[in-house]
């Protein structure tokens, strides 16, 4: 039996985006999902958008959810698109997450700290049943405690680097790599590492993490400090020669601290692993520190025996938007390959005997 190609065209593919806009909007009979609403309502979903789709911006990303029918990944693909579109004028000085106005602020190493535990919006301390009473749409009473809105709060590792107890800062890049405008190479820096992981798919890093913990490359972790809050955007335009403030964004910081037996050249002490997101999205700097600290172990002395250390595998494949074109293109007509693979197939066989 010959294996026959099935032939499309423009009218077939017209149709199948008339049946996605359909199926899109659903029964008309029920509302309209706003763009507002996405954005007020599904706020986790909508930073996770940004922080894989490498875009600032709350509005696009509920878009962008909107379009893709609650498809993350692809939301994220749509964000990242249209961000190849826009002009590049400035870059922005780095990040004082230090001077975070603090929405969350934990940590799981010291439970007196100044300035206190603040749990802010939380599930960990939910019991995960289904809340029935979300189907009315009432609107929740106001916490009982204002959000904190104090000054800057001082790192816990801070605390450790007093003693000497914790690894130094490292030396500042003054011209760090862009992942967006160069070629990925390798060795990779570690400026280049921790980019491709914040634009990284969050379950794959969670499994890297995962395995990390659960003895591929392990490196005994402790949450030192997750904070999560508002911080200032500024650039220094040419022209002025000093910083101006031209927004907000959210971040969630994570600084995972590891024990570490030292070397010939350094002490025994605590090393780190460094997680930033955009938003609301501790699993994810969580998942980051951890995998960013595995990356380490060469640059520490340490053996590399595990996935989650080898630096190449977890930066190659932690970009689900090339990994979906990857696995997705398989879609696509592969006719002519398929009838090469179908002869060949046939021609073995013949030569092995074996009758059709």
């Amino acid at each position: 039996m010959a294996y026959v190609a099935v032939k499309g065209g423009e009218r077939a593919i017209d149709n199948a985006h008339a049946w996605l806009a359909a199926t899109r909007r659903g029964d008309p009979a029920v509302t309209d999902l706003g763009i507002d609403q996405i954005r007020e309502q599904l706020g986790r979903a909508v930073d996770r958008v940004m922080a894989e789709g490498s875009l600032y911006d709350p509005e696009l990303a509920a878009l962008a959810i909107k379009q893709a029918q609650g498809d993350l990944i692809e939301a994220a693909f749509l964000l990242r698109a249209y961000r190849t579109t826009l002009p590049r004028f400035a870059h922005s000085e780095p990040v004082d997450t230090a001077a975070m106005a603090i929405h969350r602020r934990i940590s799981a190493v010291f439970k007196d700290l100044p300035g206190g535990q603040v749990l802010g919006p939380t599930y960990d301390y939910t019991h995960r049943l289904l809340d029935f009473g979300l189907e009315s749409g009432d609107v929740p009473p106001p916490p009982a405690e204002a959000p904190v809105d104090g000054g800057p709060m001082q790192r816990v590792n801070d605390f450790l680097k007093h003693e000497g107890l914790i690894e130094a800062d490292g030396p500042a890049h003054e011209t760090p790599g862009d992942l967006t405008r160069e070629p990925l190479s390798f060795p990779a820096s570690r400026d280049v590492r921790l980019q491709a992981l914040a634009r990284g798919d969050e379950g794959f890093l969670l499994a890297m993490g995962y395995s990390t913990q659960r003895g591929y490359g392990g490196s005994h972790p402790f949450a030192g400090e997750i904070r999560m809050g508002t911080v200032k955007i500024e650039i220094e335009p040419a022209e002025l020669g000093f910083a101006i403030d031209i927004g907000d964004v959210v971040l969630t910081e994570c600084q995972m601290v590891n024990q570490f037996k030292g070397s010939r050249t350094t002490p025994p002490q605590f090393t780190r692993g460094y997680g930033l997101t955009f938003g609301h999205g501790e699993r994810k700097a969580m998942a980051m520190a951890l995998v960013d600290r595995a990356m380490r172990a060469e640059e520490l002395g340490e053996d590399v025996t595990a996935p989650a250390q080898n630096v190449e595998f977890v930066v190659y494949h932690s970009d689900n938007i090339e990994g979906t074109g990857f696995v997705e293109h398989l879609q696509l007509p592969h006719y002519v390959d398929f009838q090469s693979e179908l002869e060949t197939i046939r021609r073995m066989r013949a030569e092995a005997g074996v009758s059709q």
